[in-house]
């Protein structure tokens, strides 16, 4: 005869573990809900800052319901809990970005390095469409417009570094797979990496436009 162990041991394997099991944690639940909300307007490395009211389940199975408010991140949710309880929870999940912000004030003509940066963590309707939000968008740029410590920083106050500088002194290469040269020539501009430059070449005093491709090496292109 089976004894009453048995008996219970199988009631909770059947009947109680499963709803246990299948719990998740409730900010998950929402996150998972107002990343769906957002759609392709959220940033893929955006996260989530989310609130619950005093004594909300931290747990629940499922969201039978889930309204949220695109704007102000105000959402209502029905939380279902694993002994079938379901519970109204109200609160806020507010998108996040971690954006690359200066540790110190930077002046123009400063080269960023990575020991530059640090990370700020806002909420996303606070990054504007023209904050660089990579780190590696950064590095090596060369500051434009004053930079301020702990504040985003924006694609119009970063460049390129200048590698050719107006009247400098460059040589001018052509390759076509077929015929390389080499010629003198002089800058008639200044050009960062991957810029066309306009150059003269000083041996035949021939104007010509080409694209710097290093320190003082201007490539001409067909």
């Amino acid at each position: 005869m089976r004894s009453l162990l048995y008996y219970t041991t199988v009631i909770l394997f059947v009947f109680v573990l499963p709803a246990a099991v299948l719990a998740e944690d409730v900010k998950l639940l929402i996150e998972e809900r107002a990343r769906d909300r957002l759609g392709a307007e959220l940033p893929a490395s955006a996260g989530f800052h989310i609130t619950l009211p005093k004594g909300a389940p931290t747990e629940a199975v499922m969201l039978s319901a889930f309204w949220m408010d695109k704007e102000t991140g105000q959402y209502l949710a029905n939380a279902v809990e694993d002994n079938g309880n379901v519970v109204r929870l109200a609160g806020l999940a507010i998108a996040t970005l971690d954006v690359p912000v200066p540790v110190k004030r930077m002046l123009p003509g400063e080269r960023i390095t990575d020991d530059d940066l640090a990370s700020l963590k806002l909420p996303l309707a606070r990054v504007g469409g023209y904050t660089v939000i990579t780190r590696d968008d950064l590095v090596g740029m060369e500051v434009r417009r004053m930079l301020t410590q702990g504040r985003p920083i924006m694609t119009q106050s970063v460049t390129k570094p200048i590698i050719i500088d107006r009247g400098d002194r460059i040589s001018i290469r052509y390759d076509d797979g077929l015929l390389a040269l080499t010629a003198p020539g002089k800058a008639l501009g200044d050009a960062h990496e991957g810029q066309e430059v306009r150059v003269v070449n000083l041996a035949s005093n021939t104007s010509l436009t080409g694209v710097a491709i290093g320190e003082g090496i201007v490539e001409i292109i067909r």
